[in-house]
This record gives C-alpha cells, sequence and structure tokens, in this order.
C-alpha cells in the first residue's frame, strides 16, 4: 500500500506564496507521472500541474508563469511552488501519482487534500 500524504497548505494575502509537498511512502519501486489537482468549492476537480518521469511537465494556463511543479524522485516527493497568489486560486489541493510497485504494477494514488484560501 502507498500514501501521498500532502503538506504546505494554509492562508495567504493575494500575491503571496505557497509551497506544498506531497511525500509518498510504502511500496514504491518509481513513480511515472505525479501531478497536483484542485478542487474550489462548488467547482469540479481541476488539473493544476503535472510532471512525467521523463521530465515533461504541464500546466493549467491560468497558473503558468505563477507555480513551478518539481519533483525529487530520491525522497519520492512532489512540490508545487505557487506564487503571486490570487483570490480564485482558493481551493482544495490534492497531489496524485502513477506508482510503480516492486513487481512492476501501475497503481494511481491521490492523498487527502491540503487547503489553500487566498484572501484579504
Amino acid at each position: 500500500q502507498v500514501q501521498l500524504v500532502e503538506s504546505g497548505g494554509g492562508s495567504v494575502q493575494p500575491g503571496g506564496s505557497l509551497r506544498l509537498s506531497c511525500a509518498a511512502s510504502g511500496s514504491i519501486f518509481s513513480f511515472n507521472v505525479m501531478g497536483w489537482y484542485r478542487q474550489a468549492p462548488g467547482k469540479q476537480r481541476e488539473l493544476v500541474a503535472s510532471v512525467s518521469s521523463g521530465g515533461i511537465i504541464n500546466y493549467k494556463a491560468s497558473v503558468k508563469g505563477r507555480f513551478t511543479i518539481s519533483r525529487d524522485n530520491a525522497k519520492n516527493t512532489v512540490y508545487l511552488q505557487m506564487n503571486s497568489l490570487k483570490p480564485e486560486d482558493t481551493a482544495v489541493y490534492y497531489c496524485t501519482a502513477d506508482v510503480i510497485s516492486l513487481v512492476g504494477r501501475t497503481t494511481n494514488y491521490w492523498g487527502q487534500g491540503t487547503q489553500v484560501t487566498v484572501s484579504s
């Protein structure tokens, strides 16, 4: 079994910054795609950013230039640096990872979510 644990959420004023971390633990050989989604009240969950094992990165258009995703495979961790935050970035942020097990099986896992609130 694999667990993803997010940290780093909180409340910040518009223009501020937060850094989210997602650490994976358990029976892990490697990762394929790792990413961050978010879900605001009354809205569908949406992809914010993702990074493949080969380093290919995708961002939601509205966060390009403000958010940076990175991964540390040695630490089984994916990060999301969020700068110039806007009230519309307020949401619960979830990390997700396609985990490759020791026997070669790929399974998608999700974290429990961390709240990000941007408000003056």
